[in-house]
């Protein structure tokens, strides 16, 4: 869905007066002949530990509808938080922003389907359905190299039909257990108040990129969330996504959840979502 080298090597890289830049680079032999100074053996950088949600309280904060115009931000505050994310991609915007989904794969963070063009799948015919989902995986591969390996349908609406392409394609469906309600308030201190209230171990947070307050209260959040003994991991390494199999709905029962679609904007797309080409 994650390391610093010691201090004597911290401080052997800062450049003093007896190590500067304008030291030779050559060394004298005892024939006063010059030969090339040894190259400092470079030192590997451990892989970081992957987490174990069995024995740490995990979460997972997921974000639906980018890559925003925000995410490379929000990618440098996980980065230094040293945290993983979930991103659900819309296929119009990867298009769009190719760079920030492959940073996305290249950085740890899962990704997922969201769509293309965000519609209500529920209306759409089995074909148009089938085209939404596979027009995003085929663009989000030529963009990271990796394909999504869920799905979260557009506003968390799904039937029947939706299940079965899923499983079809080999995929899970990924909702939610909590939210941040961002898309409505737009208020960093409300979607801070939100996420601290729904935070739970194992819990599925909903946000997103296109958010500018949700990126600007990140790092406060992380903090947060921390302090309370929370490592927030990406949905794949959460207990029980492991078992969750193609078709199936995680976390078990959210789609029964009545207060689900009030997490997500329900809306026609164009109120809330982005133009594909701004911020570019």
């Amino acid at each position: 869905m994650l390391l610093a080298t010691s201090c004597a090597l911290a401080m052997i890289s800062v450049p003093t007066t007896a190590w500067s830049a304008d030291q030779p680079k050559t060394t004298a032999t005892a024939a006063g002949k010059a030969k090339p100074a040894p190259k400092a053996t470079p030192t590997p950088t451990p892989k970081p530990v992957p987490v174990d949600c069995a024995k740490v309280k995990c979460i997972a904060l997921t974000f639906d509808d980018g890559p925003g115009k925000y995410a490379d931000k929000l990618l440098d505050t996980f980065k230094k938080y040293k945290s993983k994310a979930t991103f659900f991609l819309e296929g119009q915007y990867v298009k769009s922003r190719p760079a920030f989904a492959k940073r996305m794969v290249t950085e740890g963070h899962d990704i997922g389907n969201h769509s293309y063009s965000h519609p209500h799948l529920r209306e759409l015919s089995e074909d148009k359905i089938r085209e939404e989902l596979t027009k995003t995986q085929d663009i989000v591969k030529k963009s990271t190299g990796k394909y999504p390996t869920t799905i979260r349908p557009p506003y968390g609406e799904l039937d029947g039909r939706v299940s079965a392409i899923a499983a079809e394609m080999g995929m899970p469906i990924v909702l939610w257990n909590g939210g941040s309600r961002d898309w409505a308030t737009k208020n960093e201190k409300a979607i801070y108040d939100e996420v601290l209230k729904n935070a739970k171990r194992e819990g599925i947070i909903l946000m997103h990129d296109w958010v500018e307050q949700t990126v600007t209260v990140m790092p406060k959040l992380l903090t947060a969330l921390q302090k309370q003994g929370y490592h927030m991991v990406a949905v794949s390494s959460l207990r029980g996504a492991k078992d969750t199999k193609a078709g199936d709905v995680y976390p078990v029962g959210s789609e029964k959840d009545e207060d689900l679609p009030s997490e997500s904007p329900t809306g026609d797309p164009d109120d809330f979502a982005q133009s594909p080409s701004d911020g570019l």
